[in-house]
């Protein structure tokens, strides 16, 4: 993210807040796996919007109006040995060049300086909850400021959640920001098209899984943004399936949920097809069904639409669609009756889909005062229905241990809307093509 994007976010922020104010927010910990052992280390997105630095151990401070400097930064300084084994830190010599803080201290300094920089400030801009630890030393620093309140200084008399304000900034995405999802959908959608094409009966799901991060490291999207989902046959409908270790078998569909990351923003896309290539009547039926949904979901997802509009549709279509599948029980007259008695959750229980962007179930309220948001041009979301019909008796056995979802992400758009994944197959004509062809 370049330094004049970052710069802006931080005025943006700074402009909404009340002074005399100071905002304060941390950096992500690194977490231990095992023993010596570390999770690869994923920096907070808040604190990655605000800073673009990518190292743990560091505070950012946002003070408006203090002469000194208005952005500060509290890191690791520089240690040759540790940086031997673990690589190069920025130290505070970076933090000011490399990354754009007015004034930067090394973070063993934090306890010294952040009282005096609450001193005379009313309101503490703050994520309360986030870290119990760094909640206790805050209350600590403000205390010590309560502590001169003979010598006329004042400690702040509000916190107010920092959450709040930076995560609607976050909501409507800049052109830079629209850039890097465009690459991570364009990037996760064509390793969806190299899996379909690659995928045999007689493969194990965590192959699929594989070459499935494997093409995305080729293209730039080294980091996935969450745990790849590869479901064949009954495990697609598992809604959250990860543990990808069955072998796929001829005549079961396969349920692929994975996208990649690119500079900390993500990409969300699923993809339902064949192992053998060619769709069953009964999983055709269900497929056109999921896919209707979609597409009517999609023509929903319109500036000045609610944020529930797209859900609503697909919601009317899969819900007809059942009936005359015979999978539930009434007649075309009976839709919205089923729909008000929510008959159709058996089968599609989650919601149409949600924000996208730095974190794949992205911030942002989805209702304002008490009513659906109304969709804005530079918000990111996901159109994601699903149907999952159980293997019980009750259900027709033809369509028994059938899942599937079609997931894409939609940006709105002034006109309507863009689809940043349309590059992966979602007709069946057009999957079982791609997966003929060699």
């Amino acid at each position: 993210m370049s330094a004049a994007e970052l710069k802006r976010r931080r005025r943006r922020l700074t402009d909404v807040m009340e002074p005399p104010a100071v905002a304060l927010l941390p950096a992500a910990a690194e977490v231990v796996r095992n023993r010596d052992v570390h999770y690869p280390f994923r920096q907070d997105s808040d604190f990655q919007y605000l800073t673009g630095f990518p190292e743990p151990e560091a505070l950012a401070v946002l003070a408006p109006g203090r002469k000194e400097g208005e952005y500060l930064l509290f890191c690791r300084p520089r240690d040759e040995k540790k940086e031997l084994w673990e690589g190069p830190r920025a130290g505070v010599e970076g933090a000011r060049e490399h990354y754009g803080a007015d004034e930067a201290h090394p973070i063993e300094e934090a306890d010294e300086l952040l009282p005096k920089l609450l001193e005379n400030c009313a309101r503490l801009y703050y994520p309360l909850g986030v870290s119990s630890d760094l909640d206790q030393r805050v209350m600590h620093w403000i205390n010590l400021v309560r502590g001169k309140a003979r010598t006329g200084v004042r400690a702040p008399v509000e916190v107010v959640a920092l959450d709040h304000l930076l995560h609607e900034q976050r909501l409507v995405k800049s052109k830079e920001e629209l850039r890097i999802m465009r690459k991570a959908a364009r990037i996760s959608a064509d390793a969806h098209r190299r899996v379909m094409r690659l995928c045999r009966p007689g493969m194990w799901e965590y192959e699929l899984e594989a070459a499935f991060v494997h093409a995305c490291a080729l293209r730039g999207g080294r980091f996935q943004a969450y745990p790849p989902i590869v479901g064949s046959g009954a495990n697609a409908c598992v809604l959250h399936y990860v543990d990808n270790r069955h072998r796929l078998r001829d005549g079961d569909l396969v349920l692929i949920d994975a996208g990649c990351e690119c500079a900390g923003y993500a990409s969300d896309i699923t993809r339902t097809f064949p192992v053998n290539g060619r769709f069953s009547e009964p999983q055709r039926e269900l497929y056109e069904l999921v896919l209707a949904a979609q597409a009517a979901a999609i023509k929903k997802a319109q500036p000045g639409s609610r944020w529930d509009a797209p859900h609503k549709a697909a919601v009317r279509v899969l819900t007809r669609g059942l009936v005359e599948l015979g999978l539930l029980e009434g007649t075309k007259d009976d839709v919205q009756k089923l729909i008000k008695e929510e008959k159709y959750k058996p089968f599609y229980m989650h919601r149409t889909g949600h924000w996208l962007g730095m974190d794949v179930h992205d911030v942002g309220d989805y209702k304002v005062d008490g009513k659906w948001r109304t969709l804005e041009p530079g918000m990111v979301i996901t159109v994601e229905p699903g149907l999952y019909i159980p293997g019980e008796e009750e259900v027709p056995a033809r369509y028994r241990n059938i899942g599937i979802r079609i997931e894409d992400d939609l940006v709105i758009t002034a006109e309507g809307n863009e689809i940043l994944s349309a590059d992966a197959p979602r007709a069946v004509a057009e999957i079982e093509s791609w997966m003929r062809t060699t």
